[in-house]
């Protein structure tokens, strides 16, 4: 098969994700700390964790992780500082289509519930910014600060990776040359995530969701949390078919990552993605707006996806990620 073709592939991961709909049942499970101090010295340690981790469950979280805590509540405060600008504002910014940058609202509809996420965002992804940036007069210093972030964030995203790289029998630099920042081709995301506060009449409400249950469509997800601005849950790839939940609190500086779909591709299967949803607080909960964070580390747009035993035909990452795009962003 010719991985540029525009011949449609056939994803698994949406049908998978249309029979996640239904609320399921939440009980507590552990959800594994990984600790990356002195992470040269301690690589091939960490290596054995993060594949422990990601084989057995395909959520963890990272601490000691390089990413310093004031640079994290930075890049929070001036994503709030966005989302308060008035919608006018925003849709100057508006999210384009193929593109995955810009800023959208209530726009993604998952296939798990057929109706749109209860939020708004916006998506940084760098070659694609330049008509996209909120001038300094609307927003002093967001471009710096947000590419500042960014540029951490692929820092460690590209250690993981390296992790992985190694435990695939691929060489240390192959997830970093595949998502190369400096190129055009880039397509990694930085995705600001505002979800709406919830309003009175509808704190009964059955059936909604802040974000529907999905898998992510890229190699890594690196995902930064407010403390007391919970909902999110996670259902480990191997009991997805169980539909049983599991709460993950914030906690202060802890980075949650998980594997996705484009990584699950590329090793064969063995990594699983792993469903997660944001549920609407409960009336006795915080009502009040949810901030989020998450860097999405995508393969670039010419790299070709295929695993070390050929389980799956190859694919472009630019293939790849327009496919699930398209499925979720209904107008776009």
């Amino acid at each position: 098969m010719n991985p540029s073709s525009s011949t449609p592939y056939a994803l698994d991961e949406l049908q998978r994700e249309a029979r996640m709909g239904g609320l399921g049942e939440t009980r507590a499970r552990e959800i594994r700390r990984i600790d990356l101090t002195d992470f040269e010295q301690r690589r091939a340690e960490i290596a054995d964790q993060l594949w422990a981790a990601a084989v057995e469950v395909g959520f963890f979280q990272l601490v000691h992780h390089g990413i310093a805590l004031e640079d994290i509540e930075q890049a929070f405060d001036t994503a709030e500082r966005f989302f308060a600008l008035p919608d006018g504002v925003k849709a100057q910014y508006p999210l384009q289509k193929g593109r995955n940058a810009g800023w959208e609202s209530r726009a993604q509809v998952r296939p798990s519930t057929g109706t749109p996420d209860q939020k708004e965002s916006y998506q940084i992804t760098r070659p694609h910014m330049a008509p996209l940036w909120p001038t300094e007069a609307e927003l002093p210093g967001f471009q710096a600060t947000m590419l500042a972030f960014e540029r951490q964030c692929w820092t460690l995203a590209m250690q993981v990776l390296s992790c992985f790289a190694d435990k695939l029998g691929f060489e240390p630099e192959f997830f970093t040359r595949a998502h190369e920042p400096s190129v055009p081709a880039y397509q990694s995301t930085l995705r600001l995530l505002h979800y709406f506060a919830i309003p009175p009449d509808q704190r009964d409400a059955a059936g909604l969701w802040r974000a529907g249950a999905h898998t992510d469509f890229d190699c890594l997800t690196l995902l930064f949390q407010r403390e007391g601005q919970g909902g999110l849950q996670v259902c480990p790839g191997k009991e997805a078919d169980g539909q049983v939940w599991t709460e993950v609190a914030p906690a202060e500086g802890v980075i949650t990552c998980n594997i996705g779909d484009m990584l699950m591709r590329w090793s064969d299967d063995v990594l699983p993605s792993n469903f997660h949803r944001v549920r609407n607080p409960r009336p006795d909960e915080y009502q009040g707006a949810r901030y989020s964070l998450a860097f999405f580390a995508q393969a670039n747009r010419d790299v070709v996806i295929q695993g070390p035993r050929q389980v799956h035909p190859p694919i472009t990452a630019a293939d790849y990620l327009a496919q699930r795009v398209s499925a979720n962003f209904a107008r776009y």
